[in-house]
């Protein structure tokens, strides 16, 4: 055999070697990654019912959801969470504290498993998230200085005295505003309620927008503050819920099993009732589907 004749058998013989070391190499990534993603589809639910830590997300927004002295989840929506958590599994749990704007893109992004701030059911809302069935109907207050000196009772007067309005990031009053015909450089928007009590508190606008609940919160403990009375609300009562990732059918159905007989049961009410909320708040005959559709 000539020389150049064994020289090719051995590059072909090593080639060989190497192209079979590739396969190899890349049927073991293909079952490594197989297992992965196998084991990242492990369902929420499963995860509930195997005990395994469970992150729940909300922005600091009191009564609905904020944490207490050693991190523990406080709030209404936390405390129904939690009850149904019980219901479903051994579960332990673990808050995520965060910016209310940051709810549903921290949710996507896998910083938590749930969302358990209060948000309410919207149809933009029902385009990124699962929500269980509404826990709750609540109203919007108007947040002013003591006296109302602007005289503000409604999103009218801020529109018709052109005044400056703050709200939260996110918030459903961003898109009452809009309604209204309330001037885009006229709405300040905030991080939460804190900063919208600050800048009325400053000046910085005439009147704050936030939920009722977490308005009188803060007007009950400064005496500069008050809630606009009378006052015309924009819309009609929000309906809050738990919201999850959209793969979370199976989660969404169980929570929602446990949600039929323990909304407005007597351990429901002794778990919220210390956040002030009462069965006059309960979302009665509204449904996820409905409130969807919008």
């Amino acid at each position: 055999m000539a020389k150049w004749q064994q020289l090719k058998r051995k590059c072909d013989y090593l080639l060989g070697l190497i192209l079979n070391g590739i396969g190899a190499l890349g049927i073991a990534a293909a079952v490594i990654a197989s297992f992965a993603v196998s084991a990242s589809a492990q369902s929420l639910l499963e995860k509930i019912k195997n005990g395994e830590t469970i992150r729940l997300g909300f922005a600091s927004e009191p009564p609905y959801a904020y944490p207490g002295d050693n991190n523990e989840p406080l709030g209404f929506v936390n405390a129904i969470t939690l009850d149904i958590l019980k219901k479903l599994g051994p579960a332990k749990v673990e808050p995520v504290v965060t910016e209310w704007g940051s709810l549903i893109p921290g949710l996507q992004a896998g910083r938590f498993d749930m969302i358990t701030g209060g948000m309410f059911i919207l149809p933009d809302r029902c385009r990124n998230v699962l929500f269980t069935q509404p826990i709750g109907r609540l109203g919007d207050a108007m947040i002013v200085r003591k006296g109302n000196p602007d005289k503000v009772h409604s999103f009218q007067d801020l529109r018709d005295k052109g005044l400056t309005m703050v709200t939260g990031s996110g918030y459903i009053s961003v898109k009452w505003a809009t309604e209204a015909g309330i001037a885009d450089d006229k709405v300040m928007q905030v991080a939460g309620v804190a900063e919208i009590v600050q800048a009325v508190k400053a000046g910085r606008a005439a009147a704050g927008s936030a939920d009722y609940f977490a308005a009188k919160g803060f007007v009950d403990k400064d005496d500069s503050l008050e809630l606009a009375n009378p006052y015309t609300q924009w819309a009609k009562p929000g309906y809050p819920a738990i919201a999850f990732l959209p793969n979370e059918q199976a989660t969404v159905d169980a929570f929602n099993a446990v949600l039929k007989d323990y909304l407005g049961s007597d351990e429901m009410m002794k778990s919220v009732g210390k956040y002030g909320l009462t069965k006059e708040n309960l979302p009665e005959s509204a449904t996820t589907a409905e409130l969807c559709k919008g």
